[in-house]
């Protein structure tokens, strides 16, 4: 096993022999064999111990374990410790759930405090084998059924390819200490049940099963990087990004084979997972909207809009000042400007400094509102010329007025209105200029 890890190493994660590596070592058996394995392959790291206080004076003996083998081996050892029940209590999760929350948060902040380059964690093929049938017996997708990574992000797995009782074998043959967790022999947990029940009957009803699930897992791989390709292929197709939203062809998303999958994919990252909710609204009337934590969509006639749900948060006003520009809710800026040229590029507007009163006022449009849009000589609702421009629901809701006290200046990004504009009479220009 000892070569056989070199090897590995050698060939699939040769960065270690260069980097600086934290190890999560446990006390258990694996975390352990991982201590010596990476020890005979002279690799350069240090351990991380978590003591979460859970086991009594259990815990505190596999801190002292861990501490004596770190000093042994003369390698550096950092400990923590947690109230993992209070910590489950405060933030209403499981006790399983609190410990992997403390125990990466933590194992995070030293690889970004303490300059390492890698994680090493034990996880061996026997774990992959029990993530797989836990996401397959909850129901899950592809993805789901990948088994373990052998890294992520700065995380590496480098004993994913032995098993179980090689591991036992190898510590048995070395010589190896460890430590036992108690609560890894009771059932009340679903991975134990798997480990203790499920996995050795199917290895009794297959004695090449390891290798049978290997080699499935490369296959669902496989099929997990064509079923990428199609969606990145199709999302180009489908999806446009604008600046503070992306737009999705729903005429395109009904022409794919599978548009379900589809735009599972592509709206599961922003919190929509409702299949039910998500066909509603592709056939719903325009205006209709689904929310997720974080995010909305928008039916907008032909098209979903996805955008942030700080868009849609309500404020009265926000003032602009003569020498002092806005960055939110947009950036908005004002200068004196000495050429009257004529403004036909819509992020900026020239007005007559007189005709205005500081500070201005950028806000949200409401019911009433009405202006005088340049080059026209009546007035004209701005609703109305939302329609007439024909304005989504989505630049609607999120398009700002600039106002000097009760009157309108700009539908910014858009139409100045014609009582500010310069004339032969105006002395004092100003450029007014957003960021589109």
């Amino acid at each position: 096993m000892q070569n056989q890890f070199k090897t590995h190493v050698k060939n699939n994660f040769s960065e270690l022999y260069s980097g600086r590596l934290l190890l999560a070592v446990s006390g258990g058996i694996d975390s352990v064999v991982l201590m010596h394995i990476c020890a005979a392959a002279e690799l350069d790291f240090a351990v991380a111990h978590c003591n979460f206080h859970l086991r009594g004076e259990d815990s505190d003996g596999d801190q002292q374990f861990v501490e004596n083998l770190s000093k042994g081996m003369e390698k550096e050892c950092l400990v923590a410790e947690f109230n993992t029940e209070e910590y489950s209590q405060k933030q209403k999760v499981s006790i399983q759930i609190a410990a992997r929350e403390l125990r990466y948060r933590w194992f995070d902040s030293l690889l970004e405090e303490n300059q390492y380059d890698f994680l090493l964690t034990a996880h061996h093929l026997d774990d992959s084998m029990e993530t797989f049938l836990i996401n397959l017996s909850r129901g899950t997708g592809l993805e789901g059924l990948l088994g373990i990574p052998e890294q992520n992000g700065k995380i590496r797995r480098p004993l994913l390819i032995f098993s179980r009782k090689e591991i036992e074998e190898y510590a048995q043959e070395k010589g190896i200490l460890w430590r036992e967790d108690r609560t890894n022999s009771e059932t009340k947990y679903l991975r134990n049940k798997i480990r203790k029940n499920i996995l050795p009957l199917l290895k009794d009803l297959n004695s090449n099963f390891e290798q049978s699930f290997v080699n499935t897992i490369a296959n669902l791989k496989e099929t997990f990087v064509l079923s990428e390709d199609a969606s990145k292929l199709h999302y180009a197709e489908v999806v446009t990004q604008k600046k503070d939203s992306l737009c999705f062809d729903i005429k395109k998303i009904k022409k794919l084979s599978l548009p379900k999958a589809y735009l599972y994919k592509w709206l599961q990252p922003y919190g929509f997972t409702a299949w039910k909710d998500i066909k509603n609204l592709l056939d719903s009337d325009s205006g209709k909207k689904i929310y997720s934590e974080d995010y909305v969509l928008l039916k907008n006639r032909d098209e979903l809009i996805l955008y942030s749900a700080v868009l849609e948060r309500k404020e009265d006003k926000y003032y602009l000042e003569q020498n002092q520009p806005l960055h939110y809710p947009l950036k908005i800026s004002v200068e004196s400007y000495c050429d009257a040229e004529l403004a036909l590029d819509k992020s900026f507007i020239l007005v007559d400094e007189d005709l205005i009163k500081f500070p201005l006022t950028v806000r949200k449009v409401k019911e009433g509102d009405s202006f005088k849009p340049f080059g026209m000589t009546g007035t004209k609702k701005v609703n109305k010329y939302f329609k007439d421009e024909k304005f989504s629901q989505f630049q609607k809701e999120n398009t700002w007025l600039l106002c000097s006290e009760d009157k309108i200046i700009w539908i910014i990004g858009n139409r100045m209105d014609d009582r500010f504009k310069i004339q032969d009479t105006t002395t004092k220009i100003l450029k007014i200029q957003t960021t589109l």
